[in-house]
């Protein structure tokens, strides 16, 4: 205790010597208005196609949260600060321990976006998100849990600094990540320490980025590193040159040579990635208010500096509306770690630790950045003879000495050519400024800035440099199908570009099969395509593939290079109960340093169960060998010394893990186990904490259980269990099913088969709402639970659940089993109609399942945009499909995507009126990227207004036409600078106003709708063509229509054209789409006259979609 004590002390020297007092931390309670969100909803969202900031939109086994409302009210918030003597840092762990304030207390300025009040839009991966502060977001974009609680805690420094850790165990692939932000006493920056632990046995990849919002305005630029030349757009399809752009980017025109630094540049929403691969900074700067804020980072692990806007038009002051009552624009600042890109990923493997930093500061009067590091940002510029100079510190130099000096010091300037030299103290509320008025010309990049400590050490230099003229990178090209590759080297990486970048177009494994099918002995074919099946628990078919891989490599006897095929064949075995076999395979694997860590946690794990400790002890050693900072292992080692009787080493080896990972359930129970073992008194004060890190978040305890388990540790999951039962929180049935379950499995394990069974019939008679098993350890559990009580309709209903997404044929079989042990249990009803459309493609099938879900629970909104949506796919008539839902209306209108139907179908059966009552008296709220609830507005208005010219009446018609121009507010869609729909709106103005007798105004509205070049082939393009016509340029107008055709038949002969770089987007049913193929062709053959061959096609539209507007209208009344 005493050598601790004299550390502390000579710790706390440097911030004493600087009489900075150590930095406050404390935790208090916010009141902020509040829009509320409903409870999220308790029916699983299953993978459906969604594409969500370019990568699969997953949302099982996370519940959805996309109902929103306009109730506001002040709640109440936990909030942790820390404050030093330059800058206060606000965190809200309530919301996904997300930075919520930073003030620089030297001017007031906010240097993160400080929100005065929480309003959710549906941005987010699970719907709700806020803007504002700083999220983490991590392995995906816009981390599922960003509106979540989250795991924290608090931690004191010796050297008077503060850390909060926030952090958690992700759900959908059950790795960890933690950030730790530390304020130092003397220093203006905040230090985050981010780790990302893969704590399972699969590689995956992961990106985590730091989206940091500032206030923006007509005076805030982006600061790149001057070397920049180049930005990248998502995913790098194309490239703007920096910051001048010359190039249509992002489908705005920049071309005209646009500064696209500067956030009033941009009149829609865009983002810009930087390409700059050896600069460790970045920041923006607010020019009217001298201020801004600086990144720095490794570039060599954070790579990646982006910058989103709104825009500043109608759909960035839209947005700005729906973020915030009154705080206004702002800009995403993001850093990039492992990832330059989004999406683009890197992979972590099984054990691995990462681990890096970033520094953020807020910077002052300095007009713009040429260079930071984490101590100092400087500016260098000329102009007009004149060099002005300015510089910030985040920390206190005493006599420091700023020189402005000519590059290869030009002795006819004076003393070794220095123009400024300057020396003073400097600290993060003392900064520089300076002029130079120069007495003959020089170029900026002759000039040398530098940062001088009082010991004439340079602390940092920089000297302009020419632009180096890099050509424009080379944007990237989407697959091709497998058969168009002619190598295996090609398929094989192609396959991994897709399986990284969790592509939501295309598919890893048929790449892999198509080398297969060339040679099926291929190595890397057969281990690639062995581990996606590892991942999606088909343990017989990716134990097949790894031995053909194993048996390749092994040919003649020999002894592979590489351990990947061993390693994962040992954990396929494991999960087969093939542990002697798995045993071999991890042992053969450990042979290749590469695999030593994660197959010694596997070793140690097995010898665990066997009992035989001190081989796993040794087997741990191995691993810990090869991976010192791995948490898990570490964890597992304090089990081991616990069980050899080495209380106190098990104790000292926990507290090592929680070093590393604060946080970590399984260390902080190993800590407490260890502690009472050898009957030391703190235990029970550590059980309390433990408790309330665990009751905070639910799941981390069920991994923490779930850990035991996989080595064996059957007591302690009883005990533990046992504990977190009886304390969890009344009602939460989630917690109380799946813990029973996994109790159960324990106790029969030990033998107490009485309790087991009690522990069985307790989670079936359990409500499984909200209970989302995800872990493949809970296969065997929810299976053995089935055998035991043949009654059981919950345990085949969850496992239904957990193998869904990666065995829908098996899911089925589950949830047809759990419909035969219980026919009324809604949600399986309801799964099985996904799972037959998706699955097995059978609409009726879905259609018979979803009415019976309805029929069981009819105040569920979800199950009546789920069942109508079938209706579509099944092309089931109008009439009924509108009366299914009109029947049940007031469920309906509990979802913006079941009332949204609703009003399509009414606009379809001719009471436009109505659609655009419901329309106009209602906030829907829009997901980002969607524009689907405008286009119905618009059909709405336009079908009213054919109503009205059908009828004759041209000026009500003109009316509802001209209303379909407007984007009303309650619709969250901006106004787009040309919208598809607007070609078809002025059209039909035109053609009203022509039937009122003004030609002057029809002409003006067909010039509007023929405006522009369309090189499209939509229903638009048809519009376009017909105001051509219209203005008597047919010749114009035939090429469009020949278009039309030809753009329809492809899409019959060819199928779906998967789009490889969107964003956002769902996918349609195969009715449907062919609909939309059969109606282009006949919008074509009707422009070019053939009426007879149109109305061919638009019957076929309407066989196959009754409920298609423009087929129906093509048959009905109005201009044309």
């Amino acid at each position: 205790m005493k050598t601790k004590f004299s550390l502390a002390i000579l710790a706390l020297l440097p911030c004493l010597a600087h009489g900075a007092p150590p930095v406050r931390l404390w935790e208090t309670n916010l009141v902020i208005p509040t829009y509320l969100a409903a409870p999220p909803s308790s029916v699983p969202r299953f993978y459906e196609g969604r594409t969500y900031q370019g990568a699969k939109a997953t949302f099982y086994p996370y519940p959805v949260q996309d109902v929103l409302t306009d109730d506001r009210t002040n709640r109440i918030y936990r909030s942790v600060f820390l404050e030093n003597e330059y800058v206060q840092i606000s965190v809200l762990p309530e919301l996904g321990g997300r930075i919520f304030s930073a003030v620089d207390k030297a001017n007031g300025y906010d240097f993160f976006y400080r929100q005065h009040v929480i309003k959710p839009a549906l941005i987010g991966m699970l719907g709700a998100w806020i803007s504002g502060g700083v999220e983490w977001n991590v392995p995906h974009h816009h981390r599922a849990t960003s509106f979540s609680p989250v795991d924290y805690t608090l931690q004191t420094n010796a050297d008077g600094s503060a850390t909060i850790w926030v952090g958690e165990i992700e759900l959908r692939h059950r790795m960890k990540w933690l950030v730790g932000l530390t304020l130092y006493p003397d220093r203006s920056y905040l230090e985050l320490t981010c780790k990302m632990f893969n704590r399972t046995p699969f590689a995956h990849p992961m990106l985590f980025w730091i989206n940091t919002a500032v206030h923006a305005n007509t005076n805030y630029q982006v600061i790149f590193p001057p070397s920049t030349e180049w930005a990248a757009q998502h995913s790098k399809p194309e490239f703007a040159s920096w910051p001048i752009a010359r190039q249509t980017y992002g489908g705005t025109d920049y071309t005209r040579g646009v500064d696209i630094s500067w956030w009033k540049n941009h009149p829609n929403p865009v983002s810009f990635f930087c390409w700059n691969y050896e600069d460790d900074w970045f920041g923006g700067y607010d020019h009217g208010k001298q201020a801004g804020v600086i990144q720095v980072a490794d570039h060599h692990v954070a790579p990646g500096k982006k910058f989103f806007e709104w825009g500043n038009g109608p759909e960035g002051e839209m947005w700005s509306k729906i973020l915030s009552d009154e705080d206004g624009p702002y800009l995403e600042l993001m850093a990039g770690a492992w990832s330059d890109n989004q999406p683009d990923y890197s992979w972590i493997q099984p054990g691995e630790t990462r681990e890096w930093k970033h520094w953020w500061y807020p910077i002052k009067n300095l007009e713009g950045v040429k260079k930071s590091t984490r101590d100092i940002a400087l500016n260098l510029e000329l102009s007009n003879r004149t060099a002005r100079v300015a510089v910030n510190t985040t920390r206190p130099m005493t006599n420091a000495t700023v020189r402005l000096a000519i590059a290869g010091a030009d002795t006819s300037w004076g003393l070794n050519g220095v123009l400024l030299d300057r020396t003073m103290n400097l600290s993060p509320t003392q900064s520089f400024n300076a002029r130079r008025i120069l007495d003959k010309d020089l170029r900026l990049e002759d000039l040398r800035l530098s940062v001088l400590d009082s010991n004439s050490r340079e602390l940092i230099a920089y000297q302009p440099t020419k632009p180096r003229g890099t050509s424009m990178p080379k944007p990237v090209e989407k697959p091709k199908s497998p058969k168009d590759y002619a190598t295996a080297d090609e398929l094989y990486f192609t396959g991994q570009r897709v399986e990284q970048l969790y592509s939501p177009s295309f598919e890893a494994a048929p790449y892999y099969e198509e080398i297969l099918r060339r040679d099926p002995g291929d190595y890397r074919a057969n281990t690639a395509l062995g581990i996606l099946l590892c991942k999606q628990w088909r343990w017989d078919e990716a134990a097949k593939h790894l031995s053909n891989a194993i048996a390749r490599a092994a040919a003649n006897y020999i002894r592979p290079k590489d351990g990947e095929a061993f390693y994962y064949l040992g954990v396929a075995s494991r999960a087969q109960g093939k542990l002697s076999a798995a045993y071999d395979n991890f042992q053969k694997a450990a042979w290749s340093v590469a695999w030593q860590a994660a197959s010694g946690c596997e070793l140690a794990e097995i010898d665990l169960q066997r009992r035989n400790y001190q081989q796993a002890l040794a087997n741990i050693d191995l691993s810990l060998a090869a991976a010192a900072r791995n948490p898990k292992a570490q964890s597992l080692k304090a089990t081991i010394l616990r069980k050899l009787g080495r209380a106190e080493e098990a104790e000292q080896i926990a507290a090592a893990a929680l070093a590393i990972d604060p946080l970590n359930v399984r260390a902080a129970s190993e800590q407490i186990l260890a502690q009472r073992q050898r009957n030391a008194p703190e235990w029970r004060d550590n059980v309390g904490r433990l408790r309330r890190l665990m009751g905070r978040n639910p799941e981390a305890f069920l991994e923490n259980t779930i850990d035991f388990a996989n080595a064996g540790q059957w007591s302690e999951v009883i005990e533990i269990m046992r504990d977190q039962v009886s304390g969890a929180a009344t009602g939460d049935a989630s917690i109380v099913t799946a813990e029973s379950y996994l109790l159960a499995s324990a106790l029969e394990r030990k033998g107490r088969g009485d309790e087991a069974l009690q522990q069985f019939t307790a989670a079936a008679r359990t409500p499984p709402d909200f209970c989302f098993p995800s872990r493949f350890e809970e296969e065997p559990i929810l299976r053995r639970a089935m055998e035991v009580n043949p009654k059981d309709a919950n345990a085949a209903y969850l496992l239904g659940c957990l193998l869904y997404d990666n065995q829908p044929e098996n899911a089925i079989k589950a949830w047809e089993e759990s419909r035969q042990r219980n026919d009324k249990l809604a949600l399986t009803h309801r799964n099985l109609a996904l799972a037959y459309a998706q699955h097995e493609k059978n609409v009726p099938k879905a259609i018979a399942s979803l009415e019976k879900a309805v029929a069981l629970d009819a105040k569920e909104a979800r199950f009546f945009y789920e069942l109508d949506v079938q209706y579509e796919a099944g092309g089931a008539p109008v009439a009924k499909r509108l009366a299914m839902l009109t029947k049940h209306h007031d469920a309906v209108t509990q979802r913006d995507d079941a009332l949204t139907r609703e009003i399509v179908l009414l606009t379809v059966a001719g009471n436009a009126d109505r659609a655009v009552e419901l329309l106009r008296g209602r906030h829907f709220r829009n997901w980002e990227g969607s524009s689907q609830i405008h286009n119905v507005y618009v059909d709405a208005c336009l079908a009213h207004g054919q109503q009205q010219f059908a009828a004759k009446q041209y000026r009500e018609a003109l009316q509802n036409y001209q209303a379909a121009l407007e984007f009303p507010a309650n619709l969250e869609v901006g106004r787009a600078r040309r919208a598809p729909s607007t070609a078809q709106i002025q059209y039909f103005i035109g053609a009203a106003h022509a039937a009122l007798g003004d030609a002057a105004q029809a002409k003006a509205a067909f010039e509007k709708a023929a405006a522009g070049r369309d090189r499209g082939a939509t229903e638009s393009s048809y519009f376009h063509a017909l105001a051509l016509q219209k203005l008597n340029r047919a010749d114009e107008a035939k090429p469009i229509f020949e278009r039309l055709v030809k753009a329809g038949e492809e899409q019959l002969t060819k199928g779906e054209a998967a789009d490889y770089f969107a964003k956002f987007g769902e996918k349609q049913s195969e009715r449907v789409r062919q609909a939309g193929a059969h109606y282009l062709i006949g919008l074509g053959q009707l422009g070019l006259g053939e009426k007879a061959k149109a109305e061919a096609e638009f019957k076929q539209v309407l066989a196959l979609h009754p409920a298609h507007l423009g087929a129906v209208q093509q048959t009905a009344g109005g201009p044309r």
